[in-house]
């Protein structure tokens, strides 16, 4: 089946979890360097998401781009992360029928007048990544944290000069107050009109500062401006910070009513984010093939 066609039936699809938080419990750097550095974990959690149900895995590459590693003086090589991130993702999966999703994410700086960045220079960043993405044969570019709708935008202009696959774009969300907002200010309504006609063939929500029942709240503003399929990653709930560490700590019961709330507004594509594990992916798989009832 082609993705598009997978992408736009009713069924309600399955994404994976937490690949940083996660990573970071198997022992590695909870990041895109693990793909090159500690390859056989980043396989060994790509095939617990598949078994516990995910129908499409992301590929290990959030902020895999130049501007981001290059601020951050990581000295890892863009092409090689990248590269690795779909190879790995589709040993994973060994041809059981998962779709490959090559995921972007922020340069983690602002764009002029905020910033120091301009539009130009954030797409042609995107587009170094997303060329090295599609190079795989990735089934669809997927957006993901981004707090910018500017930004969001530039990547999603990078993407569709590169390949003609698919593209979901996920915004992160601040507050759900007024409208909902990112940090930056941009409105759930704005983003999802100005994603709309940008081309995407998905739009959704991921991690941020809210919970999955909060999100649910974004999905009913998102489905009020488009008619797009509509995802959700909620991460396990709020962050807290223990130790000087982050912290989610939602049960997976809890994080599964929280998403079927999503899907009662119109989401029809879920998964999740920080601190979600195969465990959590798990539970709303079982959960949703006995259908939708009480929890």
């Amino acid at each position: 089946m082609k993705f598009i066609d997978y992408l736009n039936n009713s069924k309600i699809k399955l994404l994976d979890g937490s690949m940083g938080t996660m990573l970071e419990k198997l022992g590695g750097y909870g990041g895109g360097e693990d793909n090159l550095y500690n390859p056989e974990k980043v396989i060994k959690l790509h095939k617990q998401y598949i078994e516990a149900g995910s129908e499409m895995v992301i590929t290990n590459t959030l902020t895999m781009n130049r501007i981001y590693l290059e601020s951050k003086k990581r000295e890892i090589d863009v092409k090689k992360v990248n590269d690795s991130g779909v190879e790995l993702a589709r040993k994973a999966a060994q041809s059981k029928g998962v779709f490959i999703m090559g995921n972007l994410s922020s340069t983690g700086k602002l764009i002029k007048p905020y910033g120091k960045i301009t539009e130009i220079q954030a797409i042609k960043n995107f587009m170094e990544q997303a060329e090295y993405l599609s190079g795989g044969n990735v089934d669809a570019f997927i957006i993901e944290t981004m707090f910018d709708i500017r930004e969001a935008l530039c990547a999603v202009k990078a993407c569709k000069e590169v390949s003609d696959v698919p593209i979901l774009a996920l915004m992160s969300f601040e507050t759900v107050n007024n409208g909902g907002h990112t940090i930056m200010g941009d409105s759930t309504g704005t983003c999802a009109e100005k994603l709309h006609g940008a081309g995407v063939d998905a739009i959704g929500s991921n991690c941020g500062s809210l919970d999955p029942f909060e999100i649910s709240e974004i999905v009913k503003i998102y489905r009020e401006h488009t008619d797009l399929p509509i995802v959700v990653e909620p991460n396990a709930g709020k962050p807290e910070l223990v130790n000087g560490k982050t912290h989610h700590d939602m049960s997976c019961k809890e994080f599964t009513h929280g998403v079927v709330k999503c899907i009662e507004k119109g989401a029809t594509i879920v998964g999740g984010c920080c601190g979600t594990t195969p465990e959590h992916i798990k539970y709303l798989t079982d959960y949703l093939k006995k259908g939708i009832t009480d929890i």
